[in-house]
């Protein structure tokens, strides 16, 4: 019965890193194509481990799937946070269709590029 049920999580798991991949392929901007992903890392992966615990019952294996669905609950979403931080202010462009940017006002946009620009100007060529 435990293989049945980590068969299905294996195949959840498996459909959600599907599901992701095809979202990475068509949303149309930078931002939500990092959304999918990071879903893809926390949703797919940690069914596929919940999958590979059903279909492997054992108690250390079942502590090393808590501990990585844990890491990876920890991580990726600040991994995908900051991410998509150094994005905006690199000025990676928005969606066309985006109505609010509500960072505007708090993040400076293409603050990475004018910072390149300053360096240029001070490296002088031999």
């Amino acid at each position: 019965m435990t293989a049945w049920i980590g068969a299905f999580f294996l195949v959840l798991g498996a459909t959600v890193c599907l599901v992701a991949a095809i979202g990475v392929l068509r949303f149309p901007d930078f931002f939500m194509r990092m959304h999918a992903a990071t879903k893809a890392g926390v949703a797919g992966a940690g069914l596929v481990l919940i999958g590979i615990g059903f279909a492997m019952p054992s108690f250390e294996i079942a502590l090393k799937i808590v501990l990585a669905n844990l890491f990876l609950l920890l991580t990726v979403p600040v991994a995908g946070h900051l991410l998509g931080r150094a994005g905006y202010i690199a000025g990676v462009p928005l969606w066309g269709a985006t109505q609010r940017d509500e960072l505007a006002s708090v993040l400076p946009r293409g603050a990475f590029d004018r910072a390149l620009q300053s360096v240029g100007d001070d490296v002088k060529p031999d």
